[in-house]
């Protein structure tokens, strides 16, 4: 299987580098996999394809300000930090100070190597690189007072992906409105669509809407560099599962209910834990699943996905969900009518 039959042709003017106003106003497409037949809809008819005893399973994670911007100590040159993992949580140095240590992106990368000290918001926050890790990434100790994810508030900038090229005016626009738990370098943007009046409409419709945490990584966007599928190495990320969520999800199950997932992320989590009758369990852990066409699904039944990267492992996984040909047929249906794309663009469901 090669990367480039996930390949479409996307003209340039249909990647979102804007959200909408109303998030529940963007469109919808809506894919049914026994059919084969698309609908156009708005994402708030989403109600019309949703039934009493369904399962809304979401991912809660919330993106980190993880762009930095600061001076190197000695040369003064300007240098980009992008956080991605915490390798170690708070500790205190020897002089008080409060100490954390992360996996970070560097730019330029041949001016920060071992040792280089960089300085972040006229002192709020220093950072020192304390290797080069495999892949041309820092292992970088920061030192602060206060509270870590307070400065990044007051100094840091929204992660956005590489293909928006223009400033994010509001932050909350880059989370979910169920947003809870701190850690994801990138937003899982199929629940940018909810708000809170439609999630109540949801409940009040008889679905039960349960929660993943997984913290995404800024590898969602890394390519596939292989010809062949097969052959790629997926990037891993930190997720876990309570067991109030694990008991909503195990009871729908039993029940006949359908579990349908937020985004890939929330599916990957869903995947990653079930075991072969589609039952889920509570844990933490990381998962490095790679899913795509001809992998057999255990628990999700339906998926609600944003328009994704040609050639990106996220197109790959809801090819294996629908079928290729049907995805490919979507998205090129998509690009007619002029959907928009991406992280800011429009939805799909698939049932």
């Amino acid at each position: 299987m090669k990367v480039s039959d996930f390949n479409y042709d996307l003209p340039e003017e249909l990647i979102a580098q804007f959200p909408i106003k109303d998030r529940s106003s963007s469109r919808l497409m809506v894919l049914h996999r026994k059919t084969q037949t698309i609908e156009n809809k708005v994402f708030k008819d989403i109600l019309e394809y949703l039934k009493p005893g369904d399962c809304l399973v979401r991912n809660n994670t919330k993106v980190i300000p993880a762009r930095l911007y600061g001076i190197k100590t000695d040369t003064k040159i300007q240098v980009e930090f992008l956080l991605l993992n915490r390798i170690e949580g708070k500790k205190q140095s020897q002089d008080s100070k409060n100490e954390e240590i992360w996996e970070v992106m560097v730019r330029p990368g041949r001016r920060l190597k071992q040792g280089a000290k960089v300085n972040f918001g006229d002192g709020l926050l220093e950072g020192e690189v304390l290797e080069t890790l495999e892949g041309g990434n820092r292992k970088v100790k920061f030192t602060y007072e206060g509270i870590f994810n307070e400065i990044l508030d007051k100094i840091g900038l929204m992660p956005l992906p590489p293909y928006i090229h223009e400033t994010l005016k509001e932050k909350d626009r880059y989370q979910t409105v169920y947003a809870k738990y701190e850690g994801s370098s990138a937003a899982p943007t199929a629940g940018l669509h909810f708000t809170d009046e439609l999630l109540e409409q949801i409940k009040n419709k008889g679905v039960q809407i349960a929660n993943v945490t997984l913290h995404v990584g800024i590898g969602t966007f890394r390519p596939v560099k292989v010809e062949n599928v097969e052959e790629h190495h997926m990037h891993t990320e930190h997720f876990y599962i309570k067991q109030e969520d694990v008991e909503k999800i195990n009871k729908t199950k039993q029940n006949g209910g359908r579990i349908i997932a937020v985004g890939t992320t929330s599916c990957r989590v869903l995947e990653s834990i079930s075991d072969e009758n589609g039952f889920v369990k509570e844990i933490e852990s990381d998962t490095g699943i790679f899913i795509y066409p001809g992998y057999k699904f255990k628990c999700i039944d339906a998926l609600i996905t944003n328009f994704h990267l040609p050639e990106s492992t996220l197109i790959m996984l809801v090819s294996a969900f629908a079928n290729r040909d049907f995805i490919m047929k979507a998205y090129n249906e998509a690009v007619k009518e002029k959907y928009r794309f991406f992280s800011f663009g429009d939805a799909m469901f698939i049932d």
